[in-house]
């Protein structure tokens, strides 16, 4: 009410209320459009949606400024959108880099298609960015450096239960940092022996809960998980308790790293050091592939350089080697 006006403008002064909120613009709409798209229709992840959304910003913004308009997509064409991925290729650092950046092009170009902003799908006039595919071997660790990671927990605190659910998620189970955070307590049948894994694009498979995986959870739900109505398995340490951030996670395997005096490493190494061992122990890729929730056999075919003595049998002599 415009009498009430000058008194929340005397509490926004103080403080006591938020500032006012501006008024969205038809750009800012169309990316919040755009975040509903990606979380509602694709199940995009939230940390890759909001990275989806900070390139939008940067095209549609940086674009508003040059050609003006609404949104800064109206108009768009072919040529503009060669133009603006040869000039991200020219200041990336690396093939992975640009194509990144030319997936997440291609994803906004896709909506606004689909949103009926461009008359045609100009992700489809998008030329691949060059690149050699799968030109280095997946980085892992052995199976000594997994078990000194499990060992250097210390069992007799609440957060050494909790890192070491953790890490047998990641390295037993061969879930993701994402994943083993969107764990609920509801996910786990215990007499089935099976639990639920909440994957990438909204996908929910059954998955058997291998023993040490669930002693490991049985002791931190028993022993080291914070009393809390939060559906979580895994929380946080400190109050108020909360399910924890799978940046979190990254960090708690970092610092097994440093206890057990290894590289630092990423949740996802421990991943792929469950697919080598696999691999090791006579698994084939189609198994493998099951594991990892694969959903292309391609992506698993990676682990098939790790195994250098298999490859050694088939690979060829050296034109001229022997002389």
């Amino acid at each position: 009410m415009p009498t009430l006006a000058p008194l929340f403008a005397y509490l926004r002064g103080l403080q006591v209320l938020p500032p006012e909120q501006a008024a969205a613009t038809p750009a800012e709409e169309l990316l919040a459009s755009y975040r509903r798209y990606l979380a509602q229709e694709r199940g995009v992840a939230p940390l890759t949606a909001l990275r989806y959304e900070r390139m939008a910003r940067r095209f549609l913004f940086g674009r508003l400024s040059r050609a003006g308009g609404p949104t800064g997509a109206e108009d768009l064409c072919g040529a503009e959108v060669i133009a603006y991925l040869v000039e991200c290729c020219s200041r990336l650092s690396t093939t992975g880099s640009a194509k990144r950046e030319a997936a997440d092009l291609r994803s906004l170009l896709r909506f606004l298609y689909l949103k009926g902003i461009t008359a045609t799908d100009l992700g489809t006039a998008m030329p691949p960015v060059a690149g050699w595919r799968d030109t280095r071997l997946p980085a892992t660790m052995s199976a000594a450096d997994v078990t000194a990671l499990l060992d250097g927990c210390d069992r007799s605190r609440p957060s050494g239960l909790r890192d070491l659910a953790i890490l047998t998620l990641l390295a037993r189970l061969g879930l993701r940092s994402g994943e083993v955070a969107a764990l609920l307590l509801g996910d786990i049948d215990w007499r089935a022996g099976e639990v639920v894994v909440r994957g990438k694009a909204r996908c929910q498979d059954r998955m058997p809960l291998t023993v040490e995986a669930g002693q490991a959870i049985a002791g931190y739900l028993m022993d080291g998980r914070p009393r809390s109505r939060c559906p979580n398995v895994i929380l946080t340490l400190y109050a108020p308790y909360r399910g924890i951030h799978p940046s979190s996670i990254t960090r708690v395997v970092y610092r097994a790293c440093q206890r057990a005096g290894l590289p630092p490493a990423g949740g996802h190494r421990l991943r792929h050091a469950l697919a080598s061992e696999m691999l090791r122990q006579g698994s084939d890729l189609v198994e493998i592939s099951q594991v990892l929730r694969h959903r292309d056999l391609a992506t698993t075919s990676v682990y098939a350089k790790v195994d250098r003595a298999a490859l050694r049998t088939v690979a060829r002599p050296w034109p001229g080697a022997g002389r």
